[in-house]
């Protein structure tokens, strides 16, 4: 701050500061509350302090995450965490921040389950763990599996299973590289915006290799629904999760590999962001 805008002297000011330079009242509102020490949920509190004292720690520690969030920081690598599916997991620069879209693949992946016993789950690029770990607490009776390709990642996803307590097991695989067979639903929010798309640099501080497959985003998808019927069990279903225009492109590719009830689910926007379909051998 400078001598014509001094330090905050309360919880109030500061959150205005944040405000007035340029960081979304929602964003600057946890970040506060991070730097406060306090929980993230609990907005409820600033209401309640907004004529407390503003530490100078507390000012100096905002200051430096409201810098990085007007860089294009995630608030999510800022705080450490994100909520997903009712979890709170750990995250930082190492996985993508779960998306409250993807909830819209765990629920129909949650309805697939339902009339199976202790089902057998596969979710295929795990980051986080988002899709696993909501699955497997949703599920305690289902036997859920995890992989992904980056090291780093699976680190991520094991801390936070070993962290909330589920007995997830993780694998390090390149897709379906090794994988078991015979499971009622394979789910997957892989990579799917394609090189030099426009979106790409507001989203420069998430790995790139989780995001971009090939010239139409398409690569990996492609490579999983090809790939996918030899690890499903007879009426097993796989779920894919896609870019907000290319549900129409991934129906196709499960209809021309011999998926069955192939259909699109849509999101909180309502735009179709899942598509999947069931797999039934001829006997």
């Amino acid at each position: 701050m400078t001598a014509d805008n001094p330090k905050p002297s309360t919880v109030a000011q500061a959150l205005a500061a944040a405000v007035a330079l340029g960081v979304d009242r929602l964003d600057a509102q946890l970040l506060l509350l991070h730097a406060l020490g306090r929980a993230t949920h609990d907005r409820a509190w600033l209401l309640a302090h907004d004529t407390d004292a503003m530490p100078d720690a507390a000012w100096s520690a905002l200051s430096a995450q409201l810098s990085r969030r007007l860089a294009g920081e995630p608030v999510a690598y800022l705080l450490g965490e994100k909520e997903f599916h009712g979890l709170d997991l750990r995250v930082d620069a190492r996985v993508l921040v779960p998306r409250p879209d993807t909830e819209t693949l765990v629920e129909w992946a949650l309805e697939c389950l339902e009339g199976h016993a202790a089902p057998r789950v596969l979710d295929l690029g795990t980051g986080s763990g988002a899709i696993a770990l909501a699955l497997q607490h949703a599920r305690s009776d289902a036997r859920v599996d995890a992989v992904d390709a980056n090291a780093d990642a699976l680190a991520v996803a094991q801390a936070n299973a070993q962290r909330l307590g589920l007995p997830v097991r993780f694998a390090h695989a390149n897709w379906l590289d090794g994988a078991d067979s015979g499971y009622m639903v394979i789910a997957s929010n892989p990579p799917y915006i394609a090189a030099g798309d426009p979106h790409l640099p507001a989203l420069r501080h998430e790995p790139v290799a989780a995001l971009v497959a090939g010239t139409d985003g398409l690569d990996d998808i492609r490579q999983i629904v090809q790939n996918a019927s030899a690890h499903l069990a007879q009426g097993g279903w796989l779920l894919l999760e896609h870019g907000h225009d290319q549900a129409a492109a991934v129906r196709q590719l499960l209809a021309e590999r011999g998926f069955a009830e192939v259909q699109s689910r849509d999101d909180l926007a309502g735009i179709q962001r899942c598509s999947g379909g069931i797999w039934r051998t001829v006997k």
